[in-house]
């Protein structure tokens, strides 16, 4: 199986077949368009250009690297969390895979998946775990699914990236599917 990197690498490369532009092409169109919300440029690719989710995702993230999105998550897994960042690009490759519809915004200290609401929130906690926060009010808290707080009603500790296991997936994708 792929590496997060070694997938993120194809896709780059895959580009100009897969969208009819280079990627510089679409950075100067995104610049251009004088729009700067991750939501409101994705839905410009998609809506006015036709690009998938996934491709515009990603070109939303390349035109920003220079900026304050790209920085934010950098900055989170800088220093002595920079060994948690595999986790986090896991997490965050397997929501996008989970529907055209995921938002992926960086904050402060944490990263919100969004639908129409937050369904999760992915904060490096320490310098050796990340909690997964999930929005699955009503469930009870059951072995490494822990209650949490408000806005995330649950979190699981992920401290490898064999901890982002089948359970886990299974949790996210209930958050996402009841956030739709």
């Amino acid at each position: 199986m792929a590496t997060p990197d070694q997938q993120l690498a194809t896709m780059i490369a895959n580009i100009p077949e897969k969208t009819g532009k280079s990627l510089q092409d679409w950075i100067d169109i995104i610049n251009g368009s004088g729009l700067t919300k991750h939501g409101e440029i994705m839905s410009l690719l998609k809506n006015e250009h036709g690009v998938s989710h996934g491709f515009a995702n990603l070109l939303v993230a390349k035109s920003k690297e220079t900026g304050e999105e790209v920085d934010l998550i950098a900055e989170q897994y800088s220093g002595g969390k920079a060994g948690l960042r595999s986790i986090h690009d896991m997490i965050v490759l397997y929501a996008n895979a989970l529907g055209g519809d995921v938002e992926v915004a960086p904050k402060k200290s944490s990263v919100s998946l969004r639908r129409a609401k937050q369904f999760a929130l992915i904060t490096p906690a320490t310098k050796t775990r990340i909690d997964l926060g999930l929005a699955l009010k009503g469930d009870e808290p059951a072995g490494r699914l822990e209650s949490y707080n408000a806005m995330c009603s649950h979190r699981v500790r992920l401290e490898s990236s064999g901890d982002f296991d089948d359970e886990v997936k299974a949790w996210l994708r209930e958050a996402y599917d009841r956030a739709g």
